[in-house]
């Protein structure tokens, strides 16, 4: 019947759309856009997954050496509810509350700030440049807001699996770390968690970016729909897991009340692989899968829609 409407896929694209001239000059985002809606949207992702970031934490502590406390997830969890109820899975939340609303503000901030710089003449941001932005958010994330909240979180995570838990909360944890190992205490594994993250971001946005460029074709500002970012973010998030897995297992060893046994972040990769195998460096992946797709999507979602917001009552041209 004529008179019926066609379905049309979200992710159609008429084949004579590469040969149409170009929409126009894409919009950018201010970096200050940027930081209040990565600010918000990391403040939200967090307290919605961080369970899952807590189960892989555990798992990557748990060394073979020990032996090991857990069979594997669901145990990790069952031991954990049973022995300090569900909010047991929110031990340490408050130390990645703190950091990740400043973390996803510098990330996005960092590069909004790089990409308007890097585009060409039409706004557009190719992969490969979409890739050195988030290498240089990933860095400055690691530096200014990572290390120091991920160093203390395993340090609080760790301390809960000891007979005797000897910190009582965020404030009194930070002073006790900085009163006994002084601030270096706060940046153990600096040089993993700047490998880490800067990885992580350039392989997300890099996906990202592409993703995008090939929805979008010729017109730069065409819509998104929401659920189509969520998806390429979670996308994006499960190239990072399985691109650097091996960096975060390595970076939370270092960041461990057990840092001491390693010199260095080579010292440590090397000693996990002599003592524990090349398995060992992908612990946790499954549940740190499912928390980073999830964790990606959420946090592009919410930021993509914060920035439209923004750009109604917040004119920057």
């Amino acid at each position: 019947m004529s008179g019926q409407q066609r379905f049309v896929s979200p992710f159609y694209r008429p084949g004579c759309l590469a040969a149409a001239a170009p929409a126009g000059k894409a919009n950018l985002t201010h970096p200050g856009k940027a930081i209040l809606a990565g600010g918000l949207a990391g403040g939200i992702e967090i307290c919605i997954t961080f369970p899952t970031e807590y189960v892989k934490t555990q798992l990557q502590l748990d060394e073979k050496a020990n032996p090991p406390k857990y069979k594997g997830i669901a145990d990790c969890v069952k031991q954990t509810v049973n022995g300090h109820g569900v909010k047991g899975l929110y031990r340490g939340l408050s130390s990645l509350v703190y950091g990740s609303i400043p973390k996803a503000a510098v990330r996005f901030g960092v590069f909004e700030f790089i990409s308007n710089k890097m585009r060409d003449e039409n706004g557009k941001l190719d992969s490969k440049r979409g890739f050195v932005c988030g290498l240089g958010a990933g860095v400055a994330e690691a530096i200014f807001v990572v290390c120091p909240m991920e160093t203390v979180k395993v340090k609080f995570i760790h301390d809960q699996t000891s007979a005797n838990p000897k910190y009582k909360g965020f404030y009194h944890g930070v002073r006790e770390i900085i009163r006994v190992e002084g601030l270096k205490g706060t940046y153990q594994g600096l040089t993993a968690t700047v490998l880490k993250q800067g990885s992580n971001q350039a392989i997300r946005f890099y996906v990202m970016t592409s993703l995008r460029n090939w929805y979008k074709g010729d017109d730069p500002n065409k819509a998104m729909n929401p659920l189509l970012t969520g998806l390429f973010g979670a996308v994006a998030g499960a190239a990072s897991v399985f691109g650097n897995t091996p960096l975060d297992v390595i970076k939370t060893r270092m960041q461990g009340l057990d840092a001491h046994k390693y010199k260095s972040t080579m010292d440590c990769a090397v000693k996990i692989m002599k003592h524990e195998g090349p398995k060992a460096f992908y612990k946790g992946t499954v549940p740190r899968l499912g928390r980073v797709c999830m964790d990606v999507a959420i946090v592009f979602i919410i930021y993509e829609e914060v920035v439209k917001v923004l750009n109604k009552v917040w004119k920057t041209d």
